[in-house]
């Protein structure tokens, strides 16, 4: 079974935010959420850097550990999801995720319990509700995965920065790109999603 992963090469980046609004318009995304966004590293410096930054999805998701309801789960194919049934807005999972993930709708007050249900990517994989449902698409958005494809902000993304699929396809095509290049091998994000050596570089060397 394919491990889905995200990978965001920096090195071809525009923050041009298209994967950003491919995400927004696919799910119908409620206002003040945003599932995927693009961050500037170093801005104003040499050697800025722009990624695209959403649930990674973790081997050991922190968000998973903290939750005191145990909404989150782990699909087979290791994409992390939730319940938006059971839910209680807590917001712990915000303050455990190192990749500011979860979101919040929003709303007067900003209280915990009063924000909402919380919302994230799902790697464009639905919910627990039946596969292409209304149910799902109104919590959670299109399943892209059930229909056979890749989340939209991977295949909307005019430099193929972002990559998004199986963890050892995904990992080989940005070795590749490393290799043609001899530059830009760190992946942000990955070793702490993955906890696993860097995709862009050979087995053995450093994580």
């Amino acid at each position: 079974m394919a491990r889905m992963k995200f990978i965001c090469d920096a090195e071809r980046c525009i923050e041009c935010n298209g994967c950003v609004t491919a995400c927004k318009n696919e799910h119908e995304v409620p206002w003040g959420v945003n599932r995927r966004r693009v961050v500037t590293l170093n801005d104003g410096v040499p050697g800025e850097k722009s990624i695209s930054v959403a649930c990674m999805h973790c081997s050991d998701a922190p968000c998973m550990a903290v939750c005191p309801v145990n909404c989150f789960y782990r699909t087979e194919e290791g994409v992390v999801l939730h319940d938006k049934d059971v839910c209680i807005g807590c917001g712990y999972c915000s303050y455990a995720c190192p990749f500011g993930a979860p979101q919040f709708p929003a709303s007067g007050n900003g209280e915990f319990g009063l924000r909402g249900k919380m919302d994230k990517c799902t790697f464009c994989a639905g919910g627990p509700e039946t596969h292409g449902s209304q149910a799902e698409f109104e919590k959670y958005g299109r399943n892209r995965l059930a229909e056979g494809k890749l989340p939209a902000c991977a295949e909307m993304c005019s430099t193929k920065a972002l990559l998004a699929g199986d963890g050892d396809v995904v990992a080989d095509i940005f070795r590749n790109r490393v290799v043609q290049r001899g530059k830009g091998a760190e992946v942000w994000g990955w070793g702490t999603a993955y906890g696993s050596q860097q995709a862009g570089q050979p087995a053995g060397g450093k994580s």
